[in-house]
């Protein structure tokens, strides 16, 4: 006889309490005996890791969090970010290659949950987000690398949970962070593996050799210190400096390191299974609640581009010709309204193709014509803004966000033209992470194209007056592009650079290929450094 007290989750109930029924669906036999659905976040589709953490794992894990304390430049772009996220790469391929011993004569596991297996397309995650954290190795410019920060964690969680579907990528995308939480515990126990008496044998022996490598380069590194001068200099600059802030640095990084790391371990022992939410269909409305709104939509777009034709063809004529109107209102203005149009005709879109009935041909049909008419109106949009920033930037010059907001434009006609490819066989669940890689790809290409030296470079070219004080304000990405300059104004910008490259010198955590070849023009040029103690340009 079943006790009445026992939850379907199998804890007891409250004192005189029945527990309530268990939740199944309809026809499902109920299984008093497990497993039972797991209650973390998101325990639907993710039951959590499928193995225990071993030893290896934990002993991998902090020694990527100690590589992380002591290299990660937490102010600056840096070779330490690709050091870093190589040590957390090799962790985490360590943590999931070696096997889990099982403890003597501990009992075997009455429920195994079969393990998630994430496709080949994982790694191509995973080494997107290398490369992103390596934009910083041989880019200065701040805010480009806060970019590929910003997107490696997107791809770093596409590595680890997948997902296709919009849906079921934002699902995967807060997984880590309650990854994160649930791994505590978990290499908790992995750590108490090392106190077992069948480890401490193996313990001592590596405690051992550690100790004893260590020896021997502390040994042999002082003599050859002491013997000569270059190898001690080099030394000294590896050598951290220590101090209270140092310290404190090292434990907040090891700490953050290590919980952010123990996350995706776990989610690497046991992806979830986001199939459900992938095949997810939403509720479909009738046909005249989404056709008649978006066709009224299509006669806008089409009246709108109708006018937006004869500004394409028109050119420059027609901004000096109608009364009024200048450069700066015709691009500057008109170029974030139709950014904005674009992205929120990509939401539209993705909202028709979600409810939107589709069983009857005349509802395939329907959809094909007004949403693809939708796209293609939306991407002579695009190309109507494109035009506006050019003549803008033609005339005014280009800033980084000028130039960030047109790569973001082409990449949003870039999802339209995928968007049309989507709909002609009405099949769209490879959409979602095209477009994402694509969006990557364009970051990464953005990266090796050297944005401060295009900028710097196109407004060099034009022959109005360039803007001295913006142009010594960019990173040192920059350097290689003034060469278009007259020596004295080249040697103002280049005497700002050199002061700011002065005033935060790099160690070996900061080293950047940017920086280092700034450093180089910079000593080749005698005007730079007399003109690196004064940092007021004139144009």
């Amino acid at each position: 006889m079943e006790n009445p007290k026992i939850q379907a989750y199998g804890r007891p109930a409250g004192p005189g309490t029945l527990a309530p029924p268990p939740q199944r669906p309809p026809g499902q036999p109920l299984n008093v005996h497990g497993p039972w659905p797991s209650l973390a976040p998101w325990g639907r589709y993710w039951s959590g890791a499928s193995r225990p953490a071993g030893a290896v794992t934990a002993v991998a894990i902090a020694a990527a969090g100690v590589v992380a304390a002591v290299s990660l430049p937490l102010d600056r772009a840096g070779v330490g970010w690709l050091v870093t996220a190589l040590a957390g790469t090799v962790a985490l391929i360590v943590a999931g290659a070696v096997p889990v011993r099982p403890l003597p004569g501990a009992p075997a596991p009455l429920v195994v949950r079969p393990p998630m297996r994430l496709g080949a397309d994982a790694y191509a995650w995973g080494a997107a987000t290398v490369a992103l954290l390596g934009v910083g190795t041989v880019r200065a410019a701040g805010w480009l690398f806060l970019l590929c920060l910003a997107t490696a964690t997107l791809t770093g969680a596409l590595a680890l949970t997948g997902g296709r579907s919009m849906r079921s990528i934002a699902v995967g995308y807060t997984m880590p962070v309650f990854a994160a939480f649930r791994s505590l515990s978990w290499l908790a126990r992995g750590t108490a593996r090392l106190r077992k008496p069948a480890e401490s044998a193996a313990n001592v022996r590596v405690a051992a050799t550690v100790a004893v490598s260590i020896a021997l380069l502390v040994v042999f590194g002082a003599l050859f210190a002491s013997a000569d001068a270059a190898f001690a200099q080099a030394i000294g600059s590896l050598a951290p400096r220590i101090s209270a802030p140092t310290v404190s640095r090292w434990i907040l990084v090891f700490a953050v390191a290590v919980f952010a790391l123990g996350g995706a371990a776990f989610l690497h022992a046991g992806p979830p299974n986001l199939s459900d939410l992938d095949a997810a269909e939403a509720r479909k409305v009738r046909r005249f609640e989404w056709a008649f709104p978006l066709g009224l939509l299509v006669m806008l777009f089409a009246g709108f581009v109708a006018v937006q034709l004869a500004v394409l063809f028109g050119g420059n004529r027609h901004v000096l010709e109608t009364d009024g109107l200048t450069y700066a209102e015709y691009a500057r203005s008109g170029f974030w309204q139709l950014s904005v149009v674009t992205a929120l005709t990509l939401a539209v879109l993705a909202g028709a193709a979600r409810w939107a009935p589709r069983t009857a041909p005349a509802d395939r049909t329907l959809i094909r014509v007004v949403l693809g008419a939708l796209a293609v109106l939306t991407l002579i949009i695009v190309g109507s803004a494109l035009h506006r920033m050019y003549l803008y930037a033609d005339t005014y010059g280009l800033t980084r966000l000028r130039l960030l907001v047109a790569c973001c434009e082409a990449w949003f006609g870039l999802v339209l033209l995928l968007v049309l490819a989507a709909g002609v066989r009405m099949k769209g669940l490879w959409l979602p992470r095209v477009a994402i890689a694509a969006g990557v790809l364009a970051l990464l290409g953005l990266a090796a194209a050297n944005p401060d030296r295009v900028i710097a470079e196109h407004n060099i070219k034009q022959s109005r007056t360039v803007d001295l004080l913006y142009l010594g304000n960019l990173s040192p990405d920059a350097a290689p592009g003034l060469d278009g300059l007259d020596p004295q104004r080249r040697a103002c910008v280049l005497g700002r650079m050199s002061f700011a490259l002065r005033t935060h010198p790099d160690d070996w955590r900061d080293w950047n290929l940017g920086r280092e070849r700034a450093r180089e023009i910079i000593a080749a040029d005698p005007q730079a450094n007399k003109a690196g103690a004064s940092t007021n340009c004139r144009p």
